[in-house]
């Protein structure tokens, strides 16, 4: 979307046409296949729908922003105040949005900065929001076994349950790596590159795309992480409460024996 809604030649938006095809391909193979491969989560909606639609609509005001710079209307102005107070909301001392902010380099003006600051605001307010929405679906909608049984294999193919220790030792283990990991990359990763600014060339987030995918990489990576690990803890406990209610049954039967 940012490379054919925002000038940057022909050739970047064909090579971009064909990465999205070639996706596109693999999800379609995927999930039409009875077998699965690497997607987690394949037969346990709306865990990938939410986080697709999260990142694709936060791509897409991103690029509608970036345009209106070009040719402006009514509905880019009005989101462009939308994200600038999402970025002064979020901007605040030691929070990851400031961290980004301090990646602006001399060379960048005070219109560039502050594009920044609200590109990285919406993107991160847009992540925690994903967050929010799937710990409520768990916690309120029953996910993943509100219409159907959860089907570890299907749902789980890169991970072998009958290596290593007890199953819901790793994925609890599991899940806290992922959460932890999604609570920190927000604020290692701007750390990360003001040390590298060496090698790497910051004045480069003042492009429109390589503001747009770096916001939305930054912000929805460690969101995913996060609902990856919130929902692996939550297939743990699924699995705790049906031993718990397998033993409580043999151990009745005994007793009635």
């Amino acid at each position: 979307m940012p490379a054919v809604a925002l000038p940057g030649g022909a050739d970047m938006a064909q090579i971009t046409a064909l990465l999205a095809l070639v996706a596109a391909l693999l999800t379609f193979v995927e999930y039409v296949g009875d077998y699965p491969s690497i997607i987690e989560f394949r037969d346990a909606p709306p865990f990938n729908r939410l986080r697709f639609l999260a990142l694709f609509a936060t791509v897409a005001w991103l690029t509608v922003i970036c345009r209106g710079e070009i040719m402006p209307t009514a509905l880019t102005q009005t989101l462009d105040s939308m994200a600038t107070t999402i970025g002064h909301w979020l901007d605040f001392p030691f929070s990851p949005v400031r961290l980004m902010v301090l990646l602006a380099t001399d060379d960048m003006g005070a219109q560039e900065v502050a594009r920044l600051r609200s590109h990285a605001g919406l993107a991160y307010g847009m992540a925690m929001l994903s967050v929010l929405v799937f710990v409520l679906m768990v916690r309120l909608l029953n996910w993943p076994i509100r219409r159907s049984a959860f089907n570890f294999w299907v749902n789980l193919p890169l991970f072998d349950p009958t290596v290593g220790k007890d199953v819901l030792y790793r994925l609890n283990r599991d899940g806290n790596v992922n959460v932890a990991l999604g609570f920190l990359l927000p604020f290692l990763v701007p750390a990360v590159m003001k040390l590298a600014s060496q090698t790497i060339n910051l004045v480069s987030l003042a492009e429109p795309q390589t503001l747009i995918w770096t916001m939305s990489a930054w912000a929805f990576l460690p969101a995913s992480l996060v609902m990856r690990g919130v929902a692996l803890m939550r297939i743990a406990a699924l699995i705790e409460e049906k031993r718990r209610r397998a033993y409580a049954q043999a151990e009745a039967e005994v007793q009635t024996i």
